[in-house]
Formats: structure tokens, C-alpha cells, sequence
């Protein structure tokens, strides 16, 4: 299966009647998308949904109602999943804390609720060793090598900083001994838009890890990294092969523990990307040079994939009927409105602005930027002092604002006078 080349037109339509109720910009999820993504990973034990990707709390509730669990990277998200209903401190382990660092708020809260941790450094198994004897832990493994889509999601490999390095396995498992830790699994994720030949590798590292910790186990954890299509024609992953390959690592591996072994699974984006639609409106069309810049309401501090990683997201032009805008393709860069020469949709790794063979579109137009349903609000700011932009589910046909758009004057109250420190 592919990546469809244009929008269906009931989409177009849930964007426009959303973008007329509400203005622009705003995002728009389709529900149905994140249960099919859902259902394709049943073959794993553990779904463990990486909800940094979108964390918004009503496809929290969404995935939870399709059995997905969650991973947490902060406190503020352990509040959002706790929020949406996860249930932590049971032995399903339905919130699993995940971060390269635990500070004591977050720490005093894993504790009291009895959520996993999925420890980072040697440092954090000490930190949770204090707090309390016998507390649930993950071991997150530094492989010693790392693949990524962009240098920036390689997570694995000397110059990451994410996970215990592969050599100081041994020394991390005598220190959850030494503190009475209750050791759950090895976890190892080395980047986002893993391929298959780096599957392979980093699922013999998992079995030399297994190996090395001579112990029983309850579970491997295969990280996320899944990917997802971003261009039209692009293939979608073969998800039967990558749960194949890490299925035979789970077999080889229980006959080391001696015991059955829970497989799971991280999927961030591939939950939520391709679900996600962010519309904005045209409010300048300009002539530079022999080409055009076509500049929406919306900017990175909107959609920041762009500006961080040089990411690709296909653009449609639609007239306030609904209607593609037609004519003769031409060069168009697409870009927002913000004091900055990188706020540019369009662009390469490295800044370099791409001009896309586009029709012309004109001012009141609107732009529909595809496949942002992965770290796009959630990477949102108020740079410029601009308030984070509305929410929008469409769920069998029912279209539901599941977060405001926020405003100017809540902005500035949390700039009231706060007293003296």
C-alpha cells in the first residue's frame, strides 16, 4: 500500500466548515486513520504508544479505548495520560516514565503512583534507587550505533545522548541490585525512520544485551522509529516483517531467561502522522524574482518540523469553496509569517529553500498541509506572541473541537504580578 496522492473531499470539506467556525490556523485529526494504525501492530504483546509525538488528551483516550498503552517523557505528560484514564501501578504497567533525566518532582510522583521508569543513565538508577527500594525500572540501552531520517532522530551511537551506553550494561545492572530494583526489560531505540538492514542489527544487539544481563526478564522493548510515508507513492513499512524480525529476537531471547518475555512496541508517529492536517489561509502572494512566495497565517511556530529537520509535508491549494485551485504549475515557495527568513514550509535539510511546482493560488485561498498529525502541536510555541492554534477531531462524520484556540489575553496572565520570590 501507498501514500494516496490527493485528499478525499470529505476531508477538504471538514477542513473548510472547522477553518469558517473557527479561523485559522488549526489542526485536523480524522479518528478512524489512528484505529487502523492501531490494529495493524496487534500482533505485538505491548503496544506502548510514544505520546510526544501528540499528546493531546482526547487521542489518549482514543488509543486507550484501542488497548495502546503509553509511554510518558516528562511529568506533564504523566498528568495527561492520568488525565485521558490510564490506570498506573498495576501490573499492566499502562504508563511507563521514559527521559534522559528525572528531577524530583517527577521522581517523588513515578513513586508514588508506581509507574515504571525507563532509565537513561547510571545516574537515574541511582536517583530511583534512593527514592525507593524495589521500584519498577526499564534499562535503556545505547547500542553503540544509531540510524535516523535526519541527524537530529538519530538516538543511538557516541554522539547520542540518549540511553546507557552498551559497555556499561553490567556495571548499571550491579547497581539496580545494589538498590533493590525491580528490573522489568531491556529497551533500545536508535532513531526514527529505522530501515530494515539497522532492524536487524539493533535486534542482535537486543539478544547480546539479553544475554549479557543473565537474568529472567519480563519483557524487550523494540522502541518506536517506525516509518511513516510523507510523499505521495511513498510505500508504507511492512509491518508482518518488522514484527517477524523482532518476534524471532523474543524467542531466541526467552530461551536465555528461561521464561516468556512480553514484546513491545513504541510507535509514535506512525499512530497519529498521517492522520493530521494542519489548514491555514493565504495572505500574500508575492513575485520574487522569476518565482512566488505564497504566505500563510501559519508559521513554525505552528508546524516546526520544517525549519528543524528540513521535513517534507505536501501542500494542496484550495479555493474558500472547496475547490483545488487550478492552472498552470509554476515555481512556489510556501511560507509564514513570522520575523524569520527560516519560517519557510518548503525547505531542505540545512535551510535551503525548496520552490515547489504549484498551481497559483490567490489571497482568502487556503493551503492544507498534509501528514501533521506527528509533532506538530505538540512542538507549537507563542513565539512572536502568537496563541497556540485550535484542535479538531472528525470522527464518523461528527467534527469535535478538542482543544481551543488559546488566547492573547491568557498568554499575558501568566505574566501577572506574582508577588516576590
Amino acid at each position: 500500500m501507498t501514500r494516496p496522492q490527493s485528499l478525499r473531499p470529505e476531508l477538504i470539506d471538514a477542513a473548510l466548515t472547522s477553518a469558517r467556525s473557527l479561523g485559522t490556523p488549526l489542526w485536523l485529526y480524522e479518528a478512524e486513520p489512528i484505529r487502523q494504525r492501531a490494529r495493524q501492530l496487534a500482533a505485538f504483546d505491548c503496544v506502548r504508544y510514544a505520546q510526544k509525538a501528540n499528546s493531546n488528551t482526547h487521542i489518549l483516550r482514543l488509543l486507550r479505548s484501542m488497548g495502546v498503552m503509553v509511554d510518558a517523557v516528562s511529568l506533564g505528560e504523566i498528568e495527561r495520560a492520568l488525565r485521558a484514564g490510564y490506570v498506573p501501578g498495576t501490573d499492566a504497567h499502562e504508563i511507563v516514565f521514559t527521559a534522559d533525566i528525572i528531577d524530583e518532582a517527577t521522581l517523588a510522583r513515578v513513586v508514588e503512583l508506581g509507574i515504571p521508569v525507563n532509565c537513561g543513565s547510571p545516574d537515574m538508577l541511582r536517583q530511583v534507587g534512593r527514592a525507593r527500594r524495589g521500584h519498577p525500572i526499564w534499562l535503556r540501552l545505547n547500542p553503540g550505533f544509531g540510524h535516523g531520517h535526519n541527524r537530529k532522530t538519530n538516538t543511538g551511537g557516541p554522539s547520542s545522548k540518549h540511553g546507557i551506553w552498551h559497555e556499561e550494561l553490567e556495571d548499571s545492572l550491579r547497581l539496580a541490585d545494589e538498590y533493590g530494583l525491580s528490573v522489568v526489560g531491556l529497551h533500545m531505540h536508535i532513531g526514527s525512520g529505522v530501515d530494515y538492514g539497522h532492524l536487524h542489527r539493533v535486534c542482535d544487539s537486543m539478544l547480546d544485551a539479553v544475554r549479557r544481563a543473565n537474568r529472567p526478564l519480563h519483557a524487550i522493548s523494540a522502541g518506536g522509529g517506525l516509518s511513516v510515508p510523507y510523499r505521495a507513492g511513498e510505500p508504507e513499512i511492512d509491518i508482518a516483517e518488522y514484527y517477524a524480525a523482532w518476534n524471532k529476537t523474543r524467542l531466541a531471547a526467552e530461551q536465555i531467561t528461561g521464561g516468556p518475555l512480553r514484546l513491545e512496541l513504541e510507535p509514535g508517529r506512525y499512530l497519529v502522522a498521517n492522520a493530521g492536517l494542519l489548514i491555514a489561509e493565504i495572505r500574500a502572494v508575492k513575485k520574487v524574482a522569476d518565482k512566488h512566495f505564497v504566505l500563510l497565517d501559519a508559521g513554525f511556530n505552528e508546524l516546526a518540523r520544517p525549519i528543524i529537520y528540513g521535513s517534507h509535508h505536501e501542500i494542496c491549494f484550495v479555493t474558500n469553496t472547496g475547490a483545488p485551485v487550478a492552472g498552470e504549475p509554476r515555481p512556489i515557495a510556501v511560507a509564514g509569517p513570522l520575523c524569520e527568513a527560516g519560517d519557510v514550509f518548503t525547505q531542505h535539510d540545512g535551510g535551503f529553500v525548496e520552490f515547489r511546482d504549484l498551481p497559483l493560488p490567490q489571497v482568502g485561498d487556503f493551503a492544507i498541509l498534509r501528514d501533521a498529525g506527528a509533532y506538530g502541536a505538540t512542538m507549537s510555541s507563542n513565539y512572536n506572541t502568537r496563541p497556540l492554534a485550535p484542535e479538531v477531531m472528525l470522527d464518523e462524520g461528527v467534527l469535535s473541537v478538542i482543544r481551543k484556540r488559546q488566547s492573547i489575553e491568557q498568554l499575558l496572565d501568566l505574566e501577572a504580578d506574582g508577588g516576590v520570590v
